[in-house]
């Protein structure tokens, strides 16, 4: 799998048609609901015309200190992050969320604007959750992009704002294929979707188990992505939603969503994951992009 190369605006054929056959389920899914559905999604589209990209960063990482700031070949992980962002043809603006005053320097430094928010949030939905209002601007769709996927492509940004057009969908996000090395790491969230391209279930664990407990080679796999996009309407009711038991036992808040019966659009995207969960990720990542050129 490869990477589109920073300074192309291209779309990658495996990229493209990955997205496009997860929108195609969703069309299927609209015309299924008749007349009364189409004339639903036209206004929804009509109604989803703004779109801010938000970037939570926060210092206090369990697992990884400071991560927001760590050099990845001489930049901070959050500016590359930014600079990914930026090429996003579907997003009118793009902000860092942060409460941290050292994370807002080095965004300062690198011309990215900042929403300043609180410690107390849970999470980086409930952060998004935040710096839209304090933002005090209208928009409609609210894209999350994780700053620990400093290599996120802009055409991945681009496809989750397009599957939240899906009529009943309130929320949208983006899987890509599982290594196989992957399968046992918990810092590797797997996940399971319908024949409609929606959510069942996410997992710190391998998702499905087999009755041999071994990883089956033939299996394809997911791999969760690190970014997703909000209803701007759905994203005021999330922090005001209690925690769910699934949610809390695996700390993942998206099955928050999933258990309160909300659904959730996954389109499959052909991606070289490269995010960094911990210091280790860092030799890898900087090893992946020497390699590619990516520098």
């Amino acid at each position: 799998m490869q990477l589109t190369d920073p300074s192309s605006s291209s779309t990658p054929s495996s990229t493209r048609s990955w997205i496009v056959h997860g929108l195609a389920a969703g069309v299927a899914a609209a015309v299924a609901f008749g007349a009364q559905a189409y004339l639903f999604s036209r206004r929804s589209a009509k109604f989803r015309s703004r779109v801010i990209g938000i970037i939570p960063a926060r210092f206090a990482s369990s697992r990884f200190q400071g991560k927001p700031l760590v050099h990845i070949l001489g930049k901070p992980m959050i500016q590359r992050t930014w600079e990914r962002a930026k090429m996003a043809t579907l997003l009118d603006h793009v902000v860092v969320a942060t409460d941290d005053d050292n994370i807002a320097a080095c965004c300062d430094g690198f011309g990215a604007e900042v929403v300043m928010t609180s410690e107390s949030c849970r999470n980086g939905t409930e952060r998004c959750n935040e710096a839209l209002q304090k933002l005090g601007k209208k928009y409609d769709v609210v894209v999350n992009i994780q700053g620990d996927e400093p290599l996120i492509e802009p055409e991945i940004i681009d496809g989750i704002v397009k599957a939240l057009a899906a009529p009943d969908a309130v929320f949208s996000t983006a899987v890509t294929s599982l290594k196989p090395e992957d399968a046992c790491d918990p810092n590797r969230v797997k996940c399971v979707v319908d024949n409609r391209g929606y959510a069942i279930y996410f997992s710190r664990g391998l998702i499905p188990f087999n009755k041999s407990g071994k990883v089956n080679p033939r299996f394809p796999y997911l791999l969760h992505l690190g970014i997703q996009s909000y209803d701007a309407k759905f994203l005021k009711i999330y922090p005001e939603l209690p925690p769910t038991p699934l949610q809390m036992e695996e700390d993942l808040e998206q099955l928050k969503v999933l258990e309160n019966g909300y659904k959730m659009k996954v389109i499959k995207v052909d991606h070289e994951s490269h995010g960094v969960d911990v210091p280790e990720d860092v030799d890898k990542i900087e090893h992946y992009m020497r390699q590619r050129n990516l520098c």
